[in-house]
């Protein structure tokens, strides 16, 4: 394989990488501030440890909504 491949390979790669952390922190970081402005009376961490199942969907669902934001804002 040509280096000029494996370069542009490994720069792919590590944009792909930076961009899924970014991602994630995005994600982590916006579930907490719907957590403390919309849902002020519910705390979805101990609702979620005390195995409610809608609670952990509602916050499954919500960071997906928000990488699919994030993504569609990349494109």
């Amino acid at each position: 394989m040509e280096p000029q491949f494996l370069n542009a390979t490994y720069i792919s790669l590590a944009i792909n990488l930076a961009f899924s952390l970014v991602t994630l922190l995005m994600s982590i970081l916006l579930l907490l501030m719907v957590d403390k402005i919309l849902l002020k009376d519910i705390n979805l961490q101990e609702e979620i440890k005390k195995g409610n199942v809608a609670a952990s969907i509602f916050a499954s669902s919500i960071m997906l909504f928000i990488a699919i934001i994030i993504g569609m804002g990349a494109n």
